[in-house]
């Protein structure tokens, strides 16, 4: 694979409306060119026989398991509401209705 050149770059940052500083061209040349290297080092493994995988380690669901149980009494949410209309919280319309 041919190396990174700072007129790719710098192509590639006008593709993108990027403004960049010479210094950060060479910066990112160089970074960038890391990557790539470190992509092509990836690219050359021998990967024949091994399961791709999402995730290095087995994933468990740790979440709990949902089950039913005592919650807050209606009536008395409902009661500590600042306003409330049928058994519900009264809240002013989105559009057009001043708190």
């Amino acid at each position: 694979m041919p190396s990174l050149r700072r007129e790719d770059v710098a192509h590639v940052a006008k593709l993108a409306r990027l403004t960049m500083s010479e210094s950060e061209l060479d910066k990112f040349t160089e970074q960038l060119g890391q990557v790539l290297d470190h992509a092509s080092d990836m690219n050359a493994l021998d990967l024949e026989g091994v399961v791709a995988t999402a995730h290095p380690f087995g994933l468990i669901n740790v979440v709990r398991e949902d089950e039913r149980r005592p919650s807050l009494d209606h009536d008395v949410v409902i009661a500590m509401a600042p306003d409330a209309e049928d058994g519900r919280f009264a809240v002013p319309r989105i559009l057009g209705e001043a708190p």
